[in-house]
């Protein structure tokens, strides 16, 4: 949540941070799990794969495509990109037009027809962050202040890590 928002009125009260979620890869359901666990296996399994969609707009995508140079494989990779459109970028993978996902892995998860693989590797790594605040125009406040309280405590870690999400 933006401190600006704070800032100017349209959240009141403190700002709860949740949780933050780095980018995974996931292939098709029951596809074999390549090896991602380190910079050179996950380089290993881009440089194999044939094609390997991601999202073609935001910050993740320029983040992965700025990846793939920093790897020194961006060239090699150019014909096997598959930029997507934000509602679309891991279902293509379900329906086999692409051999797997590079997306923020809350984005993989409840995916019909794909398996996670894992997170990139630590190395590699860029996470987005999640917090909550109570909107000054809220209608049942009390209620988001207990949902707030909710996705803070110690009960929610394994629902938000379901959901690729590393509570804090």
């Amino acid at each position: 949540m933006s401190y600006a928002l704070i800032q100017d009125g349209t959240v009141v009260g403190p700002r709860a941070d949740i949780g933050r979620s780095g980018l995974g890869v996931a292939v098709r359901a029951g596809a074999a799990k390549p090896d991602i666990a380190t910079v050179d296996a996950f380089k290993r399994t881009l440089l194999a794969a044939k094609a390997v969609a991601y999202p073609g707009r935001g910050a993740s995508g320029i983040y992965f495509v700025s990846l793939l140079d920093r790897m020194g494989i961006k060239a090699e990779m150019q014909g096997k990109l598959k930029p997507m459109e934000a509602e679309d970028t891991v279902e293509v993978v379900a329906r086999g037009e692409a051999d797997m996902v590079v997306v923020v892995a809350t984005r993989i998860s409840d995916v019909p027809g794909v398996d996670m693989v894992g997170p990139i590797p630590e190395e590699l790594q860029t996470k987005i962050g999640f917090a909550a605040g109570l909107g000054a125009s809220a209608k049942e406040p009390e209620v988001a202040k207990a949902l707030i309280r909710f996705l803070t405590a110690p009960a929610a870690a394994a629902t938000l890590r379901a959901k690729g999400v590393d509570p804090i």
